[in-house]
């Protein structure tokens, strides 16, 4: 699988366990948001790590994963073949 390069779309801090304070660039989302029934969406993932120089430990950035596409060929049945189609 090949490794995709990161789009970061904001940074922030841990405050607690529970809670998160983030930045977002707007500007980046809106560059990736897709339509679902009327409404956009970005996903995103949410990383904790070790503190930049500006103190930030929470990096987001654009999930751009997409699943790969399988194609099986479709297979055809004769009348006469007694094998069965399921």
């Amino acid at each position: 699988m090949e490794k995709q390069k990161q789009i970061f779309a904001g940074s922030g801090k841990k405050q607690n366990d529970t809670w998160l304070k983030v930045n977002l660039n707007f500007t980046e989302l809106e560059k990736h948001a897709e339509e679902y029934m009327g409404k956009k969406y970005v996903k995103v993932n949410i990383n904790i790590g070790k503190p930049d120089k500006f103190q930030k430990d929470v990096q987001v950035t654009i999930d751009t994963w997409k699943p790969t596409e399988k194609s099986a060929p479709a297979k055809t049945f004769a009348k006469d073949d007694d094998s069965l189609p399921f």
